[in-house]
């Protein structure tokens, strides 16, 4: 019943020249997903007011026809043009705007469906330049073919070849083989590495803004302490292995909803993970609530990240990104190819892009440790001050201010791990890099992407006599560091002698 009502209210009807609406319906979807941002104006509404019984539903119905109204008039102002060279986008009532994107510049076209839009049909279209910052401009909401015609359409005459719409549409809708897929087990799996405490600091968070409805102080551990005490619970009364047994009772139950959070976090963003491999480029859609439908043109990819962790490197776990010229979205800035997969699942899935894994024979060097070791220079004089203020201060003897000194040692402790784990590496066409001793990562870099190098020396490296490597690559950068200054120019030559007689505005 809701695709028949999408289809029969899909756009408003214009005059010939004067552009396309977007779906009714979206002032509906619109609507709904904006109300939790109207609970403040809500709030302040019957503050002011005082309002009670009567004036409550009142004032709260007249925030929502407001917004309402307001949602309505700007739907009005706005409408979209398909020209033969690019896309304009007019909106605005007091202020009118009139924005244009060439098709030549827009990088990628999602169409992303919240859980309202998936049951009218309807989807949200965005247009990304690869500006560094989320979608350039997006339409919401329009029906789903003819959000599939708008992308086909779009990157048609981007091709300058406006014929191809029709078979690049029977492309998207045609249905082979994935390249790569999650099934439920592995999305679980994934879920489980995906540990998160996040849900403390939104609970925190919502505590910190609303406190002031309730009738006393969240904070307020007194509180808690007496109103046990008023139900006959004795703080003292607690036994010490009482107090333990709650305390690990409380770890345990910390430890579970991280892992639940981790789940149910992993489980919304990439249910129904499937990678295919279109004749324009890889095609990627996932999500439960809200899904998205992506695609890169593999011509944009730069370079590849494999990541991985101690943990879920034991079980051959790793995860497969792209630098592209296109943002992802905007928590991740790399193309998510694979989330979950092993190295003969990710090799193939990078051999589209014509971006190899190291050979066997291939040698990392390690970077020199003192280049870690330098920014103790920083850190002791620090330490030693804060150990003389708490003496000075404060009433702790000076034996008990020496566990400051664990700071330097816990800091020396995670650069020598660092040191263990990075590494670079060269071959006749591309550059590698691995680093992290928690979140490693291996990037490989095509020579021919590097669009420019910088060397780059501060004042306590230049005491090392050691540089960092700067590459700049569309959508990304690379660092090498803990180099020498003659490594680092030959280097420079090397990748520059390959880089330079590229032609970039043909690519």
């Amino acid at each position: 019943m809701s695709e028949q009502i999408a289809e029969a209210i899909v756009a408003e009807p214009l005059a010939a020249g004067e552009g396309e609406r977007t779906a009714p319906l979206g002032l509906l979807i619109g609507f709904v997903t904006g109300i939790p941002q109207l609970i403040f104006p809500m709030l302040a509404a019957l503050f002011g007011t005082r309002g009670t019984g009567v004036a409550t539903p009142l004032i709260i119905g007249a925030v929502l026809l407001i917004s309402l109204l307001f949602r309505w008039i700007g739907w009005l102002r706005f409408r979209f043009h398909l020209d033969e060279d690019d896309i304009r986008i007019e909106q605005g009532l007091i202020n009118r705007s009139v924005r244009s994107i060439p098709y030549d510049r827009i990088q990628d076209v999602s169409i992303e469906q919240p859980v309202l839009a998936q049951l009218f049909s309807l989807g949200e279209v965005k247009f990304e330049t690869g500006g560094g910052e989320g979608e350039d401009a997006k339409l919401s909401y329009v029906s789903m073919e003819r959000a599939e015609a708008l992308r086909a359409t779009i990157r048609a005459r981007k091709a300058e070849a406006a014929d191809t719409v029709e078979v690049e549409q029977a492309t998207f809708v045609r249905e082979a083989p994935p390249i790569f897929a999650m099934d439920n087990n592995r999305l679980i799996t994934l879920g489980l590495y995906s540990f998160s405490l996040v849900i403390f600091a939104v609970l925190g968070g919502l505590a910190q803004q609303f406190d002031f409805l309730l009738p006393f102080d969240f904070w307020d551990f007194k509180h808690w302490i007496g109103m046990a005490e008023e139900r006959g619970v004795s703080i003292d009364g607690i036994s010490t292995s009482a107090r333990i047994i709650g305390a690990v009772f409380a770890l345990l139950a910390l430890v579970a909803l991280g892992f639940a959070t981790g789940v149910v976090r992993t489980v919304l963003k990439e249910y129904g993970f499937r990678l295919d491999r279109t004749e324009r480029g890889f095609r990627r859609r996932r999500g439960l609530l809200t899904k998205t439908d992506v695609v890169m043109p593999v011509n944009r990819v730069q370079a590849a990240n494999i990541v991985t962790g101690p943990i879920r490197k034991r079980r051959g776990w790793h995860a497969l990104k792209f630098v592209s010229l296109a943002q992802d979205s905007k928590e991740e800035s790399d193309y998510m190819a694979a989330p979950l997969a092993k190295l003969d699942e990710i090799w193939p899935i990078m051999a589209e892009t014509g971006i190899m894994p190291p050979s066997a024979d291939t040698e990392f060097q390690r970077g020199h440790f003192r280049w870690w070791v330098k920014d103790f220079a920083i850190v002791i004089p620090i330490v030693l001050a804060a150990m003389a203020a708490v003496v000075i201060f404060t009433e702790i003897s000076f034996a008990t201010s020496l566990l400051l000194f664990f700071i330097p040692l816990i800091l020396l402790l995670a650069s020598a791990l660092q040191w263990r784990k990075f590494g670079y590496g060269e071959d006749a066409s591309r550059l590698y890099v691995r680093q992290g001793w928690w979140q490693q990562q291996l990037t490989i870099l095509p020579q021919v992407r590097v669009q420019s190098v910088e060397i780059a020396q501060g004042p306590l490296a230049r005491m090392t006599g050691l540089v960092t490597m700067h590459f700049g690559i569309a959508g990304g950068t690379l660092e090498l560091f803990a180099i020498p200054r003659e490594t680092a120019e030959a280097i420079r030559d090397r990748v520059l002698a390959i880089a330079a007689p590229v032609d970039f505005s043909n690519a």
